[in-house]
């Protein structure tokens, strides 16, 4: 089960649709598991630089059985 989704967001400091941009991966994960399993938690935070230059980072917590 898919507990939690967060997302780092490369952006100007003006920038303030981060969750907008971090909704396709968290409709991607209910897309893919269904709503029972793909539901979850979401957090979207800007970032001013990410690792290896990358636009968004996507992590999560998930729970298997």
């Amino acid at each position: 089960r898919l507990g939690v989704l967060g997302g780092f967001v490369k952006a100007v400091d003006t920038f303030g649709d981060q969750p907008n941009v971090i909704n396709g991966a968290s409709d991607l994960m209910v897309e893919a598991f269904g709503k029972e399993i793909g539901a979850h938690s979401r957090a979207a935070t800007g970032a001013g630089s990410l690792p290896f230059n990358v636009s968004v980072e996507i992590d999560a917590v998930i729970e298997f059985k």
